[in-house]
């Protein structure tokens, strides 16, 4: 059977949370992966690249996956009317409706989360939680046909898993032997619990302004969802 991906583009999205998927997915048998926004011109990630759409939001068809990465522009698509109710309708029929990093935090402002366990990246996991989420600390998270990756990285396995819900196993470990996904990091630094308290408080302090941001973002949502 044919398959249809649809993955959101937004200005200010983290390049990673988006290419890592497509870098899997693409490869799937009778699959084509769309690339979405509001209109076919450049997006620019939050590190300057540049992105070209393949399709308008309101041209797209029906798809069996829809996915939203994450990063800083996530915060104004919680309150986009537009992308929010793509993301609604696109749900209704979609067999798997999934993101990676904080872009569950735009599935949780469509109620597309509501009561559901799923992942973030950790630094944002208390938002999503206030958001009526289950949140977890797995690398992704299955939940019906949700499905979740953690931060940034996370996508190559979060790609991985729903290439094998989607094609099979032997397709997803083929597809994991062509890109040579290894991973052997130099560092182990990649998540809180090995990192320790220092080094995590120095990230939260880079990242601080945006929390900030973010922080008043979920807040408007709290309130518009009463």
């Amino acid at each position: 059977m044919h398959l249809q991906i649809g993955m959101l583009l937004f200005p200010q999205l983290t390049q990673l949370d988006l290419t890592g998927p497509f870098e899997v997915l693409s490869r799937l048998s009778d699959t084509k992966v769309l690339l979405l926004w509001k209109s076919l011109e450049a997006v620019t990630s939050d590190t300057g690249m540049s992105i070209l759409p393949t399709t308008t939001l309101s041209e797209c068809p029906q798809l069996d996956v829809v996915f939203v990465p994450g990063g800083p522009g996530q915060v104004p698509l919680m309150e986009d009317d537009e992308v929010l109710g793509f993301l609604r309708n696109q749900a209704r029929e979609a067999r798997y409706v999934t993101s990676v990093c904080t872009g569950s935090l735009v599935l949780a402002a469509a109620g597309l989360l509501e009561g559901r366990r799923a992942a973030c990246h950790w630094m944002y996991r208390e938002l999503l939680s206030e958001l009526n989420v289950d949140v977890s600390n797995e690398r992704y998270v299955i939940d019906g046909n949700r499905v979740t990756g953690g931060g940034v990285t996370s996508g190559i396995d979060f790609g991985l898993k729903l290439a094998a819900m989607l094609r099979g196993e032997a397709e997803a470990k083929q597809i994991q032997l062509q890109i040579e996904y290894n991973p052997a990091p130099p560092f182990d630094a990649g998540t809180p619990q090995v990192a320790g308290a220092e080094l995590e408080r120095a990230v939260r302090q880079r990242g601080a302004k945006l929390m900030a941001i973010r922080r008043a973002g979920v807040e408007q949502i709290k309130r518009s969802m009463g």
